[in-house]
């Protein structure tokens, strides 16, 4: 705990630092409005569900535990991994912000039909980002493996995200929340969106591999 105090200390002290992750903070939050803003979009525009190779051939299974707790579970989680290593927080701040943009503007533009999926608890953690039409690509499979992605250097981080996005983006096939080309795509685009907020974010990017 010392130590961890100490980083900060030192990191906080640090005015470009304390600012870069302010203006992160602030671009999550506004990020996050963007999300809910075309989620509503994709549901008012929505067509009709199309047929999919692999979910018309695995019957529907309740994952509300997993895709709402176990999200929430694991947003904790990436929370307290920024705390323990803030040089992360900025860069990880801004690429999730620009993640969560780009899959918005992604759901604006494609907005299938509703899919016959699992219950979901509409009282759980973060249920308007869990239901509706706002299908490519899957923010479940992405999100963990953008963490891990920024978290790299570090094992026990890196292999924990990456086991979530695979436990999520099977959850969200077998609970029929997502099309099977919404969770295998996420991974390429995610990796992409990653690339690219190294470029946009080279300052903060150097710091957090400092």
């Amino acid at each position: 705990m010392r130590k961890i105090i100490e980083k900060h200390s030192l990191h906080w002290s640090n005015k470009y630092f304390a600012y870069s992750t302010i203006i992160g903070l602030v671009l999550f939050i506004a990020s996050l409005y963007l999300n809910n803003a075309a989620s509503d979009y994709a549901w008012r525009s929505a067509s009709s569900a199309v047929n999919d190779i692999i979910l018309d051939n695995i019957p529907i299974i309740n994952v509300n535990f997993i895709v709402t707790t176990g999200a929430f579970t694991f947003f904790i989680f990436s929370a307290l991994a920024g705390l323990i290593h803030p040089k992360k927080l900025p860069f990880l701040l801004k690429t999730a912000a620009l993640f969560i943009v780009i899959r918005s503007a992604f759901v604006m533009l494609t907005h299938l039909g509703p899919l016959s999926h699992s219950y979901i608890d509409g009282t759980k953690y973060f249920s308007s980002y869990n239901v509706g039409t706002d299908y490519f690509f899957s923010g479940h499979t992405g999100l963990p493996f953008l963490v891990s992605l920024v978290f790299w250097d570090h094992r026990w981080i890196r292999y924990t995200a990456l086991a979530a996005s695979a436990v999520f983006g099977v959850s969200v096939l077998l609970g029929h929340l997502h099309y099977s080309i919404d969770v295998f795509a996420a991974f390429f685009i995610t990796y992409t969106i990653f690339i690219i907020a190294q470029k946009i974010f080279p300052k903060d990017y150097k710091i957090s591999s400092g």
